[in-house]
């Protein structure tokens, strides 16, 4: 048996990991449980010390403590908040109301809000559901085309995946985090730069704005070119918009951006960490949720959401803490005055949560229950996850499998260029038939340390934000992708029966070729994405 090397075994778990994997075991316990089945046999063969296997605890000990992680709970508490209060429903039919007079103003209204929602969610199927159901029906009532109608909707629904702050980016960022320490060390850097995932919600920025900007430039050519396709809305099926127009954009607008300031910019101001930024938004979407169901506390919830700006602005000029020796007259003012104000946000917060569990849906059920009951089913998919594919890349770097990586990576013709599009391919390839989750867990570990020890240039390694931003839309594109896109299967679910499969995927590629076109642009320009980070954080 001279031909069984750790490399082999490496290779048969990868293998039998792939196939329950397609025979649809779950992936958490698949991961573990393949890691945990070929350890014990690389024990007996005596490949492995029975240290690595003592390593599991530490592993996930480490996933448990981790702070950014700490950010994924609340999150998905404001995304899940978000839809459940049916947000999404009152942006599209505002907006609708403002662009539905012009051709091609009803998908131009699903892109803004899926951007909004973007910033403010960050879940794909939700999204993708929501503006399936609540616009198709209209655009297909109004004789709009279906392909273009179909594709806008999937497109805009998968925007969660790389406008920050996305569950994507920030498990991303954790994965890139410990993979560019990795690299460093193996460099010989052992106190390189850190790298954060607000780095990367801030390279992030510019290509998902940018990605919008294309989405409606495509769907502002195609009204133009062919306006039968797109027609707009007769004016007496329109409800009349009381005061200017202008006025009834802010009004509609005005509070979802207040949350998507609230979040972004206190994360990439350096206001808060991702944790903090998080815990903000969760209040954020309870306060908006209840000023929905409760008009009449709406005095109530804008009230604690100026609280909560002007706490922000308080502690960017004072320093609130008083156990100093040096504290002047001033900061007891400042201190007191923090005090109100967070008095103030937090009898708001309570009434808003106090509202929301009092909120029932249409099947007679808490709100608040089944948006505490969705985060903690979605968190615990995540963690779940998260250590079976550390328990996995445990392993196979204990089998050498890293080593297998790096050689090929290396040996490959045309270096680094071929090395990123094979890495991107199968992320891609994956994508069809995987979630994000698993993808990044999988293989951000694997090849990350790799790739990011590989030159762009002479003398020159490649940025992590870069790397992760181009993975980001690499993903965001997977989902898109006939026949297997995980976006298409959503939109499937809730469309009606008269649409026709083949019309989902013609209407997608479009929106396919522009995310590959922004790949490209950021291959030639990664200035795209690492020049915010640089402006911001100096890195």
């Amino acid at each position: 048996m001279d031909w069984l090397t750790p490399e082999w075994l490496c290779l048969a778990m990868f293998i039998v990991t792939l196939i329950f994997l397609g025979l649809g075991f779950p992936v958490a316990f698949t991961l573990a449980g393949s890691s945990i089945l070929f350890g014990f046999i690389a024990l007996w063969l005596e490949f492995i010390d029975i240290g690595l296997l003592a390593a599991i605890p530490q592993q996930i000990f480490a996933i448990m403590t981790s702070k950014v992680l700490v950010a994924i709970p609340p999150f998905v508490f404001m995304g899940v908040m978000l839809e459940r209060s049916s947000i999404a429903e009152d942006l599209l039919e505002n907006m609708g109301r403002v662009f539905g007079s012009v051709p091609g103003g009803l998908v131009f209204s699903v892109t803004i809000v899926g951007a909004l929602l973007a910033a403010s969610t960050g879940i794909v199927g939700a999204t993708v559901v929501t503006m399936g159901l609540l616009s198709l029906p209209t655009m297909m009532r109004y004789n709009y085309d279906r392909p273009l109608a179909l594709g806008t909707i999937a497109a805009s629904g998968t925007l969660g995946q790389i406008i920050p702050p996305s569950i994507v980016l920030i498990l991303l960022g954790d994965q890139l985090t410990n993979a560019f320490t990795q690299a460093k060390t193996s460099m010989g850097n052992f106190s390189p730069d850190t790298v954060s995932v607000n780095d990367l919600f801030a390279g992030a920025l510019i290509p998902g704005l940018m990605l919008v900007g294309f989405y409606l430039l495509y769907q502002f050519y195609v009204s133009r070119r062919w306006p039968e396709k797109t027609p707009p809305i007769p004016r007496q099926d329109l409800q009349s918009i009381e005061g200017p127009l202008w006025a009834h954009i802010i009004k509609i607008l005005i509070a979802p951006l207040a949350l998507i300031l609230a979040v972004l910019g206190s994360i990439l101001m350096g206001f808060a960490s991702p944790s903090e930024v998080a815990a903000i938004g969760a209040i954020g979407a309870s306060l908006l949720a209840a000023h929905r169901f409760s008009p009449e506390n709406g005095r109530l919830m804008i009230l604690s959401a100026i609280a909560f700006f002007s706490l922000v602005i308080l502690s960017s000029f004072f320093t609130l803490r008083i156990d100093r020796s040096d504290v002047q007259t001033i900061d007891y003012f400042a201190f007191g005055l923090a005090v109100i104000l967070v008095a103030l946000l937090v009898y708001g917060t309570a009434t808003a949560l106090i509202k929301c569990y009092q909120e029932k849906d249409d099947k007679g059920r808490s709100i608040l229950k089944e948006v505490m009951r969705s985060t903690l089913k979605i968190s615990t998919m995540v963690f779940v996850i998260l250590i079976g594919a550390s328990l996995f890349s445990l392993m196979f770097i204990g089998l050498h499998g890293d080593e297998v990586v790096e050689q090929f990576l290396s040996d490959l013709p045309g270096g680094t260029l071929t090395a990123i599009i094979i890495v991107m391919l199968i992320m891609f390839l994956m994508g069809f038939f995987l979630d994000f989750l698993e993808i990044i867990f999988i293989v951000v570990p694997i090849v990350g340390p790799i790739l990011l020890q590989m030159e762009v240039a002479p003398g020159v390694t490649m940025s992590p934000v870069w790397l992760g931003v181009m993975m980001a839309i690499n993903l965001q594109t997977s989902f898109l992708t006939p026949p297997f896109g995980f976006s298409l299967f959503y939109l499937r679910g809730v469309a009606p029966k008269e649409i026709k499969t083949t019309q989902i995927y013609k209407g997608v590629l479009p929106f396919v070729a522009i995310q590959m076109l922004m790949l490209v642009l950021l291959w030639f320009w990664p200035e795209i994405a690492t020049w915010l980070p640089l402006v911001l954080y100096g890195s």
